[in-house]
């Protein structure tokens, strides 16, 4: 396979019509490693590449024969050492922070996990497991979309009405939205749901998180699911639960159609957004992406034993927004969803905790 030293920028997996460019920030890590797998079903990489191109902390290559619903992941490398604050394991397979579209998910195994589980001394036992037969793994896509003449409805706050809602809920059992789409993003979109809203008053629908998720583990355990789907793994990619026809990108398409039918009938879309935290938990979470990119960068982190997390969210952990490349990842979150998916605004959940003691 042909690999050209690609573009630090934009970050993440970009398909520009003729190839694709990958790029991931890391600081810390001693070696990124791209892997390609032949389908969402495959046990293991077909395709491991070596990114040479370092820019800035961030990896990057150019992949010409590469194209949208190609399957990757990452593997980096670089010391396990959690007293140091440093998590990396090579035997684990990561999800891209910029990823657009989840296109497998997680499932739960002891290999998720960058310690070996039982070991005495927990997290500080490296484990040798590859998850890359139970790892969520990404998908490149093909963001073209026809928006036709979309457009913003813009409601005025003092006539703002928000009805907060979940994808699942609003459309699950509605008798007139047909059994194939309900509890999906083009349920949302029916002209039955659409006009209960607008019987409603409604002008503006807040969805519950729809950026994609796992469930805890001690959920998983218990046979449960976090419904209301606050514990995001991936920031860029809509959570595949609510499409009507599963693909490697159908869930991208399918928010966006649901975007447009809701602007179409003057309705905005405002979206509930967690930057808090993120599914990995605590010192014993799972490995699944950002602990094995850069724990230290990613992570807020006890100044006087780097082992352990800063929780000032309830859930194990807290994203380090003093880091300027967390930040971006945010702001370049909020972006994407404007102005490529086209949504009117957000819901901060739990913000308080976004800045912290920033300038402390």
């Amino acid at each position: 396979m042909r690999v050209f030293p690609g573009n630090p920028y934009p970050l993440g997996a970009t398909w520009d019509g003729k190839g694709v460019n990958f790029a991931i920030f890391s600081e810390h890590a001693t070696q990124v490693v791209l892997c390609l797998f032949d389908s969402a079903t495959s046990r293991k990489e077909s395709t491991r590449i070596t990114l040479t191109e370092y820019t800035d902390h961030v990896w990057h290559c150019y992949l010409p024969d590469v194209r949208p619903g190609q399957v990757y992941g990452y593997r980096v490398h670089g010391p396990y050492d959690p007293y140091g604050g440093h998590r990396f394991n090579h035997h684990k397979i990561l999800v891209d922070p910029y990823a657009k579209s989840i296109i497998r998910q997680m499932k739960w195994h002891n290999a998720m996990f960058g310690y070996r589980i039982g070991a005495p001394k927990q997290d500080l036992t490296i484990d040798p497991k590859d998850s890359a037969a139970h790892a969520p793994l990404c998908a490149v896509i093909d963001p073209s979309f026809t928006w036709g003449e979309d457009t913003r409805p813009n409601i005025p706050w003092h006539k703002t009405v928000i009805y907060e809602t979940h994808v699942k809920d609003l459309t699950m059992q509605h008798p007139e939205v047909p059994e194939n789409l309900r509890g999906t993003y083009a349920g949302v979109a029916t002209k039955p749901v659409i006009e209960h809203l607008k019987s409603l008053g409604v002008t503006a629908v807040e969805l519950l998180p729809i950026h994609h998720r796992v469930n805890e583990h001690f959920l998983h355990e218990k046979d449960l699911s976090n419904h209301w789907g606050y514990n995001t793994l991936s920031y860029f990619a809509p959570d595949p639960r609510f499409t009507s026809r599963p693909g490697k990108t159908d869930q991208v398409r399918e928010f966006k159609t649901m975007v447009r039918a809701l602007h179409a009938e003057g309705v905005e879309v405002i979206l509930d957004v967690v930057y808090n935290h993120t599914a990995e938990g605590n010192q014993l979470g799972p490995t699944l992406s950002f602990r094995g990119i850069d724990n230290s960068a990613y992570y807020r982190l006890y100044g006087e034993d780097l082992r352990y997390y800063e929780d000032f969210t309830g859930c194990g952990n807290t994203l380090n927004m003093k880091h300027p490349r967390v930040l971006q990842l945010i702001m370049d979150s909020l972006r994407y969803w404007i102005l490529e998916m086209h949504v009117d605004g957000f819901r901060f959940d739990l913000a308080s905790a976004l800045a912290r003691e920033l300038h402390a």
